[in-house]
């Protein structure tokens, strides 16, 4: 591993995280209200869009060969509107998300329900990284904690924090950051009955799944046969974590 972050869409080793808070830089008044502007757009388009608070990348960089060190704001998910304002200078985002394999070599892969702000898309269990709360610290604890969460909302999995192991980062559309975890296996079965409990649990309190369905998939070829947009990461963690069970031997 190089001290350079890769460029395009890549996944890298990284075991270890160093965290730090810095500043959102400043707009100026037209890109203030560019940025608004685009974001009523979106909103107009997907009513499922929600001004929560999230964490953007200020800075990244490697202080060593496998740690990452990460400079994070706090942002509202209206600051990536800039995306869609030329020159409008969006930080990259910062997500989580969760490798559940099974025993036999494959992993959930998700798509998204209409009530998101991605409907249709595929991808792993996880989602943004959320700041932190007040007397709370954003380290490598809480992201592990982050994820486990996400995994236990949205696929029915209960694991705590220390059983996720940190397995590789990505850098894809947007510079946006992924920091990917491996849970502990389960059968095919078990993850069914879980997010068949998921489902039913939502919908009996008249909400929509943030899922609409889970598939099971062991290589490239499988997760393309999947119809509908996919996750610019899942294609390179896929790969990877088929490359991983060829060499152990499952």
């Amino acid at each position: 591993m190089t001290g350079t972050l890769p460029s395009g869409m890549e996944l890298f080793d990284v075991h270890r995280l160093r965290l730090v808070e810095g500043e959102v830089p400043m707009l100026s008044a037209e890109l203030e209200a560019a940025r608004d502007q685009a974001w009523e757009t979106a909103v107009a388009a997907n009513p499922a869009l929600f001004d929560g608070p999230v964490v953007a990348c200020v800075g990244l960089r490697w202080e060593e060969p496998d740690t990452l060190f990460v400079r994070w704001a706090a942002v509202t998910y209206r600051h990536y509107a800039l995306r869609r304002v030329p020159g409008g200078g969006a930080l990259p985002s910062l997500f989580v998300n969760t490798i559940q394999p099974t025993g036999d070599g494959r992993i959930v892969v998700a798509r998204m329900s209409r009530a998101t702000a991605a409907p249709g898309r595929w991808q792993l269990p996880g989602g943004s990284v959320e700041p932190p709360r007040d007397g709370e610290v954003l380290d490598e604890e809480a992201l592990g904690g982050q994820a486990a969460r996400e995994l236990a909302e949205e696929v029915g999995v209960e694991v705590k924090p220390e059983e996720l192991g940190l397995w590789a980062a990505t850098r894809g559309g947007n510079l946006s950051v992924g920091l990917t975890y491996l849970a502990p296996a389960l059968s095919e079965a078990e993850l069914r009955s879980r997010f068949a409990a998921v489902v039913a649990a939502e919908r009996a309190a008249g909400r929509e799944p943030e899922l609409a369905e889970v598939a099971f998939v062991r290589s490239c070829h499988e997760l393309a046969g999947l119809a509908g947009p996919h996750a610019d990461y899942v294609k390179p963690v896929v790969r990877r974590y088929a490359e991983a069970v060829l060499r152990r031997g499952v």
